[in-house]
């Protein structure tokens, strides 16, 4: 066999790109939104880390707003607005994995991404109730 030569033709599979479940006008503005052109399957993965990620955040400033600061405050003599900034910073945390993992999930194509938008839809309507609650608590919302 010559060293020099050629002496196999190299065969080269091209994958198709694989095209969205749906294309449907609901599914077309989301991914529109997220900024979404093609499908990263490896993606799935990582939405389901960020979608547990944003829920353990929401959970615990819930814990903390809701079931430790009414029990500390009077306890330790604090004032109402220790509760505030932490639970905005909780918010923003949840908030931020919230959108992240819901993007994944649409840039996977996963067959749940409608279940868990929705699911996160309500999540970000409590967050709302609760950002407004902490800023007016601070007094920046009157």
């Amino acid at each position: 066999m010559a060293t020099g030569a050629a002496s196999a033709v190299q065969v080269t599979r091209t994958a198709t790109p694989r095209t969205f479940a749906s294309d449907g006008v609901a599914d077309r503005f989301m991914r529109r939104l997220f900024g979404i052109t093609t499908i990263d399957e490896r993606s799935g993965r990582g939405a389901h880390r960020a979608f547990r990620i944003s829920v353990f955040f929401s959970g615990i400033r819930c814990l903390i707003t809701y079931l430790l600061i009414p029990v500390l405050v009077p306890v330790l003599s604090l004032a109402g607005w220790v509760a505030a900034p932490i639970g905005l910073l909780l918010c923003a945390v949840a908030v931020v994995n919230g959108v992240v993992s819901v993007r994944r999930f649409w840039r996977a194509d996963h067959r749940q991404r409608w279940m868990y938008t929705i699911f996160m839809g309500v999540v970000f309507v409590v967050l709302a109730v609760a950002l407004f609650s902490d800023l007016t608590r601070l007094g920046a919302i009157a």
